[in-house]
């Protein structure tokens, strides 16, 4: 699995950005968001339980992220096709602000090192990157755990101060200084 420091692979993907078949796929790549921090939020499959709870939430929160210049990505190893049927079916994924791209070659997933070797999908994986394309946080959970997109945020939060913070900081709080 890709780690810190490392840059986080090229990809070029179909995205879907509306529930809307006629206007709801665009071409995402590694360059379609420049000077921006990216957030990639991988689940495993469409169609599932405690996926669309994180995606919402992530929704939820897109207006914080896009304050703090970053782009949220949404990736699951299925295809455009059912990323949409998912959105016209699912009353909280229609109008999602983000895309949500179809890793469908799982090229992205093996790339990253996230694909389940058991159920061939993509783990349950965050990645935080930079501007410059440096993978500068990930987390993964266990299939069956969703993540909390508030922890994703606060430690983009901490990231983008490029200083010390200490255990369960908070934007606006104290940083530390080393002595």
């Amino acid at each position: 699995m890709l780690t810190i420091g490392q840059r986080f692979p090229d990809f070029a993907m179909k995205g879907v950005v509306t529930a809307q078949i006629e206007d709801a796929f665009i071409e995402i790549n590694h360059q379609s968001y420049p000077d921006k921090w990216r957030v990639f939020f991988f689940w495993p499959k469409d169609f599932t339980f405690v996926c669309p709870t994180e995606i919402a939430e992530f929704a939820q929160l897109h207006q914080d992220f896009a304050e703090r210049d970053a782009q949220i990505l949404g990736v699951s190893t299925d295809s455009e096709f059912v990323h949409l049927a998912w959105k016209q079916q699912k009353h909280e994924l229609r109008d999602l602000p983000f895309p949500m791209l179809a890793d469908i070659k799982r090229e992205l997933t093996q790339a990253s090192g996230i694909l389940d070797l058991n159920e061939g999908v993509a783990q349950r994986a965050t990645f935080i990157v930079d501007p410059e394309g440096l993978i500068r946080f990930v987390m993964v959970t266990d299939l069956n755990v969703g993540r909390n997109p508030k922890e994703v945020l606060r430690v983009l939060d901490a990231l983008q101060t490029d200083e010390l913070c200490p255990c369960n900081w908070q934007k606006g709080e104290k940083t530390l200084v080393a002595a």
